[in-house]
């Protein structure tokens, strides 16, 4: 199966909800928009950072099929289609790739905790099923198990497993990955503050959550590094580094979503269990907003 291999910088999208709760689709189409313009490389709806632990199946097919019009192929989606039940992964696969995305993206089962033989078995039934290209999601922090480099490297010999976002931390795993992948397999980070040292020993890109409010100084660290310009993104992540942090301060994507609040951007709802950014917070997220804007 021919695809476009990921790299650059993608950005995690928020999901906007209307004050009253729904989904804001004119804000999203606005924010997809928004993000083609500042130079963001692909868009990643319905993932971590979309809220999709709480949307439901109609409004998670509804948020990637948004973006994937408003999109216009200007840019690659890869649509999340994660789930701790693999006959689940497998039926939401089939309804997000008929939106037209380019890719699928399969998060490591949450709260299963399954064995690396178990993880090679879910995958491999995902990506045999799938009708579009699949890459791999590992972050052990909300999944609550790793996805070792080995199992990563096996799973790449499958020709609908095209890539995986990393979002473990080590960079000692990334560099097994970078070193022994097969030609045309992605590697991507999935920690913005993680990109420099990432994409020095090798990885392509990254899955980006402070991009959805600053997607022109990220995407251009981003380019920077694909360069070779260390000098170039070193000055960027200095000037994001802050931002990076803050982003975080509150479990995302609540800091992310209070500062596109702040831009005029979206309305900044969350939805329970989330809770809105505290009050305390607010100034430490301007500032780091504007820092990283260079304004």
């Amino acid at each position: 199966m021919k695809h476009e291999m990921l790299g650059g910088c993608g950005t995690a999208l928020v999901t906007p909800f209307r004050e009253s709760g729904e989904v804001d689709e004119a804000a999203l189409r606005s924010l997809v928009d928004w993000q083609i313009e500042q130079g963001v490389n692909f868009l990643v709806p319905a993932g971590s950072t979309g809220e999709t632990a709480t949307l439901s199946v109609e409004e998670h097919e509804r948020v990637v099929a948004v973006t994937v019009e408003q999109a216009a192929g200007r840019v690659p989606v890869m649509g999340g289609a994660g789930s701790n039940n693999t006959a689940e992964a497998i039926e939401l696969s089939l309804r997000i790739a008929s939106t037209g995305v380019t890719h699928l993206m399969h998060v490591s089962p949450p709260y299963n905790r399954p064995q690396q033989r178990g993880l090679i078995e879910h995958f491999t039934a995902v990506a045999d099923a799938a009708p579009c290209p699949v890459v791999l999601y590992n972050v052990p922090g909300r999944t609550g198990s790793n996805i070792a480099a080995a199992t990563t490297l096996a799973l790449a010999e499958h020709p609908n497993i095209v890539g995986t976002k990393e979002a473990a931390g080590s960079c000692s795993q990334v560099a097994e990955i970078a070193r022994h992948r097969p030609a045309g397999f992605a590697l991507l980070s999935g920690d913005d503050y993680m990109t420099v040292p990432f994409m020095a020993l090798g990885a392509d890109g990254v899955v980006s959550v402070v991009s959805n409010a600053t997607p022109r100084a990220m995407s251009e660290l981003a380019g920077a590094m694909a360069c070779g310009d260390l000098r170039r993104a070193r000055s960027l992540h200095y000037r994001l580094a802050d931002w990076m942090r803050v982003a975080f301060v509150e479990s995302n994507p609540v800091p992310v979503k209070a500062a596109l609040g702040m831009m005029g951007r979206m309305h900044p709802r969350v939805r329970l269990p989330l809770a809105p950014l505290a009050e305390a917070n607010r100034e430490a997220v301007r500032a780091a907003v504007r820092a990283a804007e260079g304004t």
